[in-house]
């Protein structure tokens, strides 16, 4: 597999491992010499049946600092989290808070001890206010112990107004899009007061812009002297915002160190356990005939007058901002919503697709961005998961045969370099990484003509991220129609043939392979310049 992927923009290609110190584990920089840790991490394992997620582990956070967690999904990061927050209890090893001692039975007890979590997937009630979500478990109370509403409305808009929400706490939480429901998540671990702040994955989902305001927070929190614990698979967020790095692999320890020490190849050198080449998949793009014709695609509040083609062994990028409306035309292209106009043509045939299951008749299939609760059936197996679309090839006398859902779900997940302990495994025990190779599987299998990705890497490591590239490139040399939907301007440009960049649910620019630049992009999404 011939990987290529490109060079962080605080790296350059000749910063290379051999030119830089190299740090391994429990190798101290002098920047941490004089340092004593607020939180410490030591000798840390933890088993599940099958696997060992943890093993002796280390980890030391430092006032007022940043500690970028790296590694690969199935590292061993969420299981470290869940530890630290009271989700899991170690099986050996020592947390100190402060030089003591600390044992987290439950997760109230470690919000107790100051230690607090943004997670990347929100963890929020869609039927309550933003207000109620905030300060849920934790609301001021009146007298006679009852909450009080207008303290929690007062304290929520200094919470919302101080991570650049314009959000009034009283809307429903159902009514706010994905970004805005994230910094919702941000302002309730806020309303805790922390010693330790852990953010996994916390610009997932957020724009541009709003990143930039995640970076003044995580800058004020520092001011404050908080330790805060970074998890993200963006190199130019970690060498941007943290100070220190540690590198978990396959739930061990392998370096740590100032980040001002290393470079991006030393840092993926360690998560992989081998060197790997900054670039995408070389590919040969064979187009064929037209697969996919969108004519004057329209939705009353989401997108207007959507027009495009896809052809075979094609691969389109749609690039865009949040709210762009990207996400809602391929639902619509897949039946979830109705479009109020236009028309759609399959293989020159006009079809109305107005259902999943008549998506799937015709060929298309859709690999959502909100993988956990749109894509997969997480407390059920894998193999139960990547044969539902496909029950009809593992029937026997009318009968599911097990052993034909096992033999369908064997040759997908191998071919997506699928890593779990067994094909019975349910899907929620699995990475993030892992629980997007189940839901592409699902797809695969059934043989579709057009795959929609929506964010297929996001929020995944990069020997993840390499395995769907390689993937994509394979699907589309073999002569599959595929539409990447991406936020990360070098997976459109190392991967798309042609780029459509959208902007308030409309399409404002397309770009051949050789037009589309970072800078074309941002402009036509921004409305910048000749792009507005």
């Amino acid at each position: 597999m011939n990987l290529i992927y490109s060079q962080s923009p605080h790296m350059t290609t000749s910063e290379s491992a051999a030119s830089m110190p190299h740090l391994g584990p429990h190798i101290k920089p002098n920047l941490e010499q004089d340092l004593e840790p607020v939180l410490q991490v030591s000798g840390v394992t933890k088993e599940f049946p099958g696997v060992k997620a943890l093993n002796n582990v280390s980890l030391e956070l430092y006032a007022g600092k940043v500690t970028a967690l790296i590694g690969e999904n199935g590292a061993g990061k969420s299981t470290l989290v869940k530890v630290l927050t009271g989700i899991y209890q170690p099986d050996s090893g020592e947390i100190t808070l402060g030089g003591d001692t600390k044992v987290f039975n439950t997760a109230h007890a470690a919000a107790l001890e100051g230690i607090t979590a943004i997670h990347q997937e929100t963890v929020l009630f869609d039927e309550l206010s933003v207000a109620e979500n905030i300060f849920l478990g934790n609301a001021p109370k009146g007298r006679f112990g009852l909450i009080d509403k207008s303290s929690m409305k007062a304290k929520a808009v200094a919470l919302l107004k101080r991570v650049n929400a314009d959000i009034h706490p009283d809307t429903p939480l159902k009514e706010l899009g994905i970004a805005s429901k994230h910094l919702v998540a941000v302002a309730r671990a806020l309303s805790v007061e922390s010693q330790v702040v852990i953010m996994d994955e916390p610009t997932a989902a957020l724009s541009l812009k709003e990143i930039e305001e995640l970076y003044t927070l995580v800058e004020q929190l520092k001011q404050e002297g908080k330790a805060i614990l970074f998890i993200s698979h963006k190199f130019d967020e970690v060498f941007s915002i943290a100070d220190f790095y540690t590198v978990y692999r396959d739930g061990e320890m392998v370096g740590s160190g100032a980040i001002s020490n290393t470079n991006q190849d030393e840092l993926v050198q360690l998560m992989v356990g081998r060197p790997v080449e900054q670039v995408f998949p070389n590919r040969l793009s064979i187009i064929g005939d037209e697969v996919l014709r969108v004519e004057d695609y329209s939705h009353p509040t989401e997108f207007a007058d959507i027009s495009f083609r896809l052809n075979q062994g094609e691969v389109l990028g749609f690039y865009g901002l949040v709210g762009a409306g990207r996400t809602e035309l391929m639902q619509a292209l897949f039946g979830i919503t109705k479009p109020s106009a236009g028309y759609l043509h399959i293989e020159q045939q006009q079809v109305a697709i107005r259902s999943p299951e008549q998506a799937i008749a015709k060929g298309i299939v859709y690999v959502p961005e909100d993988r956990g609760n749109q894509g997969t059936i997480k407390d059920t197996p894998i193999f139960h998961n990547v044969s539902l679309p496909s029950l009809a090839k593992t029937l026997k006398h009318k009968l599911l045969n097990p052993a034909a859902e096992l033999a369908l779900t064997r040759e997908y997940t191998e071919r997506m370099e699928l890593r779990a302990a067994a094909l019975d495994q349910h899907v929620n025990k699995l990475s993030g990484g892992n629980q997007q190779k189940v839901v592409i599987s699902k797809w695969l299998a059934t043989k579709p003509k057009v795959i929609i990705l929506d964010e297929p890497t996001k929020g995944i490591d990069i020997g993840s991220k390499a395995a769907v590239h390689h993937f994509t490139a394979e699907l589309a040399a073999k002569g599959m129609a595929v539409i990447l939907v991406s936020s990360e301007i070098p997976e459109i440009i190392g991967m798309a043939d042609r780029a459509i960049v959208m902007r308030d649910g409309r399409i404002r620019a397309e770009f051949s392979k050789q037009e589309m630049t970072p800078e074309a992009l941002v402009q036509a999404a921004a409305g910048i310049g000749s792009a507005a």
